[in-house]
């Protein structure tokens, strides 16, 4: 998937990927795309909730080797 931005919070806990993320999109312009690599189990649950709650759209979400990759686009 193409995407704008690149934010890495592996090994980060739980708020931390999410303030991280919040930041990196307050930069961004409106359409823009942010890829985020975390590893925090609960990343799962938050940042589809993130996405809910702040209207950026989750356009997409994979796993690969205990790495959890979101892709935000910016609303």
């Amino acid at each position: 998937m193409q995407f704008d931005r690149d934010l890495d919070v592996k090994g980060l806990n739980c708020p931390l990927p999410i303030l991280r993320t919040k930041k990196a999109l307050a930069e961004m312009e409106s359409g823009q795309v942010l890829r985020v690599q975390a590893t925090d189990p609960g990343a799962q649950k938050d940042f589809p909730a993130f996405a809910k709650q702040t209207g950026n759209e989750l356009i997409g979400q994979q796993e690969e080797d205990r790495v959890f990759e979101f892709f935000l686009k910016r609303k």
